[in-house]
């Protein structure tokens, strides 16, 4: 049996993360300092060899203690601020949590001498903005907070791995949707807004490119990164199902239409003002991943009809607040 340490086990991919591994009879520990976007909910009920830790990474001490207990054969870091907009708004919490937490993370390992691989769950927004598909190797020009503190620990890992000796991977994904998102990413805030009978807000004129995977395909890739991936390597993650947000937005409303098996008569999107360095596009060259494992393309708009269904049904169960913490007012990854 594999022991695994997931932090941020309460987030969105953590969540889903330790809800897969579980299925292939992994110990599971979920760390996660519980902050406005964890869930307990997100984990499934009755789940077999789990533990649960409230506690931030950046808690050095107590950190060790649990990674020296337990003695994991992986880390998956998911332990990190995510949305743009907040970092644009507030950068220090993004340092903290992406950056100097991971320092404590990688001090933990190099303590332990390194007898733990470490994944860590980095952003193809380090790549910044793109013409063409970015590979592992090309240089780093991230425009935002989130995205600065994302590149800077995967070159803070990269030293560790030459310096220490640190066992540890990198990977690079495309923006995730799917169950368990807090609603102020663009897909599920979108299917908010809806239900809320308002408009969807849109960057400028929504023609912003984004490649799309579902969460339960990115686990996937994690784990079997996991088994066959090399340390010290970087993996770009992706499906090449790219789409612009306005159509994206179509897509969501057109699908609320069948399920609904009504057409709405109002106008559901806004343009709103666009927001500081905001990438045009991002896409991500797949090639290297593909020689060691399967990336699984399912049909993008039945993963979103799956999803929308998801939060139909969880929008009734109070699943999520109904009235959202305040962020800047595209709410766009």
């Amino acid at each position: 049996m594999y022991t695994a340490i997931v932090t941020g086990g309460l987030g969105f991919i953590g969540s889903n993360l330790i809800n897969f591994l579980s299925e292939k009879k992994f110990k599971i520990i979920n760390i996660d300092k519980v902050s406005y976007s964890s869930n307990f909910k997100n984990i499934k009920e009755n789940i077999n060899n789990y533990k649960f830790y409230k506690l931030d990474i950046n808690n050095k001490k107590k950190f060790y203690k649990i990674v020296k207990l337990y003695k994991p054969n992986v880390i998956f870091n998911l332990a990190a601020e995510t949305h743009v907009d907040r970092s644009i708004d507030k950068p220090i919490e993004f340092i903290k949590s992406n950056y100097i937490g991971l320092f404590f993370v990688l001090e933990t390992l190099k303590k332990l001498k390194n007898k733990c691989l470490l994944i860590q769950v980095s952003t193809d927004e380090v790549y910044g903005d793109v013409k063409k598909k970015s590979n592992e190797s090309d240089k780093l020009n991230p425009s935002s907070p989130y995205s600065a503190t994302k590149a800077a620990s995967d070159l803070l890992i990269k030293s560790y791995i030459r310096s220490f000796g640190v066992k540890a991977i990198i990977t690079r994904c495309c923006n995730n949707f799917g169950p368990n998102q807090f609603p102020e990413k663009f897909i599920p805030n979108s299917i908010y807004k809806i239900l809320n009978n308002d408009k969807i807000p849109i960057y400028s004129k929504g023609k912003n490119i984004r490649e799309w995977i579902y969460v339960k395909d990115h686990c996937r890739a994690l784990y079997q990164i996991f088994k066959k991936g090399k340390s010290g390597e970087i993996y770009n993650i992706g499906t090449g199902n790219l789409i612009n947000n306005y159509n994206l937005a179509k897509k969501i409303i057109k699908i609320f239409e069948k399920i609904r098996d009504k057409k709405f008569k109002k106008k559901l999107i806004s343009f709103v003002k666009d927001r500081p360095g905001h990438d045009f596009k991002y896409s991500l060259n797949l090639s290297k991943i593909k020689k060691i494992i399967r990336i699984k393309r399912n049909n993008f708009e039945i993963d979103l009809k799956k999803t929308i269904e998801w939060y139909l049904v969880n929008y009734k169960n109070n699943y999520f607040p109904k009235k959202l913490l305040g962020v800047r007012q595209g709410l766009l990854k």
